[in-house]
């Protein structure tokens, strides 16, 4: 399956405004109001069932930090759920315009990172669980992110409900914008952080616009260098992984791998890797050499995978290169949308980024075949750290986040609009604050499933029924 499939090329060659008929069409089927009357299937499956499913395919002693983040709060267990709502999601009617969506699109999977051109930009930043499927399903689990994040604030009623309209308002006006723009123009635009800090500097107080300045200058200075200096040190060998167990742990050290040429068959894996890169890239990856090997646990819902940092060496020792080899798993939609016709989940990954995002890493890559356990592996490759951060959505105000509500919609739309028809979209959306009010709507009662999925992991931990790791 390639690229022209999941753009769905013979959509955007009929009359615009057929299009958007097709799109006004849907109303008829799937009412914008519709989308704000949500309740639980009555087949609804345990959710915890559903977590110790996925637990299955993953490292056995990281799955207990998994189940620790994801109780901590509702809102990490919201960031560890995307497989639970995406079978919530599945279970109700949706609009059947699709689009290249992320599957895990909450607020804290947009952020920032370098382009290549080495300029700082916004945009969505996690694509593991990438499909086609229903737009709307992206914007859902971003607006329930919003309601979660805001009720664990301490945000009022009346002022998430701000956060929520506004966003989702924004997204409906931002795809009526793209709908009217040429398509290499779509596919250039992008959002810097300076104009996103222009933005807030003009709708927030000066303190914050001060603290943001003072983060993203801080974003900048992160870089191999900087992951170097934090993750390696100086052994008779040479530079090496520093070994902090469970979190980071050198690939020689793990017990799976005693006796394994771990050397070889890392060298082996990249080897492989480099042929999913363009020629010049594959050139400049190719002038790096392999030192070091180390596992390294990340994220919420990632917990668990395989995921592996490699540590290069370029010019000398002060020319280092750190990858992230992550593992890629079938994602949480292909149950209820259909597989997604590559050879490999990493090379869905990659493929769904490259068409979501404006611009993506220099080393971006996949890898499928054996990992270095000689087990059936896929797996996608990045810079670990490339300017990348995010915003503290903990620490900022009501109308902070409302500002970040906006843009992270303007991302999103973006983004859909880049492999969607976006022309159907926007009539489907209309200019009404109709879907604004019903996804709102959607927004709460879905914060309020996930507190009752929250409080029944935190009884299976409590019960016995899983175990969990706190606070690592």
């Amino acid at each position: 399956m390639g690229t022209a499939a999941l753009s769905e090329g013979s959509k955007e060659r009929a009359p615009v405004e057929d299009r958007a008929e097709q799109g006004r069409a849907v109303r008829k089927r799937v009412p914008r109001s519709s989308h704000g009357d949500w309740a639980p299937s009555p087949s609804r499956r345990d959710p915890v069932a559903i977590l110790e499913e996925q637990s299955a395919s993953r490292i056995p002693e990281l799955v207990p930090i998994r189940y620790g983040r994801m109780a901590s709060s509702p809102f990490a267990f919201y960031r560890g759920a995307a497989a639970v709502m995406a079978e919530d999601l599945a279970a109700h009617e949706h609009t059947g315009i699709t689009a290249q969506i992320c599957g895990d699109a909450h607020l804290l999977n947009f952020g920032i990172y370098k382009s290549p051109e080495r300029r700082l930009v916004f945009d969505l930043n996690d694509f593991d669980e990438t499909l086609p499927g229903p737009w709307e399903w992206d914007l859902k689990r971003l607006v329930a992110s919003l309601v979660i994040a805001g009720q664990e604030n301490g945000y009022s009623h009346d002022e998430i409900v701000a956060i929520t309209r506004d966003t989702v308002g924004a997204y409906r006006t931002s795809m009526t914008t793209f709908a009217t723009m040429g398509n290499l123009a779509l596919w250039y635009a992008h959002l810097e952080v300076e104009q996103l800090m222009e933005a807030w500097r003009s709708r927030v107080a000066p303190e914050f616009a001060r603290r943001a300045d003072k983060r993203t200058a801080k974003f900048a200075s992160r870089d191999n260098l900087q992951a170097f200096q934090r993750l390696t040190e100086q052994t008779d060998d040479g530079p090496r992984f520093r070994s902090q167990p469970p979190l980071v742990v050198r690939a020689d050290e793990l017990p799976e791998l005693v006796g394994a040429d771990v050397a070889a068959e890392a060298r082996r894996v990249l080897a492989e890797y480099l042929l999913s890169l363009s020629e010049d890239r594959r050139h400049l990856a190719s002038t790096y050499r392999y030192v070091d090997l180390a596992r390294k646990v990340v994220g919420v819902g990632s917990v668990g995978t395989r995921a592996w940092i490699v540590l290069l060496l370029g010019h000398d020792e002060n020319d280092p290169l750190v990858l992230q080899v992550k593992q890629a798993q079938e994602s949480v939609l292909e149950r209820h949308l259909g597989a997604s016709g590559f050879d490999g989940h990493g090379h869905r990954v990659v493929t769904g980024q490259r068409l979501m995002q404006a611009s993506s890493d220099i080393f971006l890559g996949w890898y499928h075949g054996y990992g270095i356990d000689r087990e059936p592996r896929d797996f996608y490759v990045r810079q670990l750290r490339d300017g990348k951060g995010g915003i503290d959505t903990a620490a900022i105000t009501a109308n902070q986040m409302r500002v970040y509500g906006e843009v992270c919609a303007w991302t999103l739309a973006r983004a859909h609009a880049r492999s969607g028809d976006r022309v159907a979209i926007a009539a489907y959306c209309g200019t009404s604050r109709r879907l604004d009010e019903a996804l709102t709507a959607f927004g709460f009662a879905y914060a309020e499933q996930n507190a009752r999925d929250h409080a029944a992991l935190v009884a299976a931990v409590a019960d016995g029924r899983i175990e969990a790791v706190a606070g690592v």
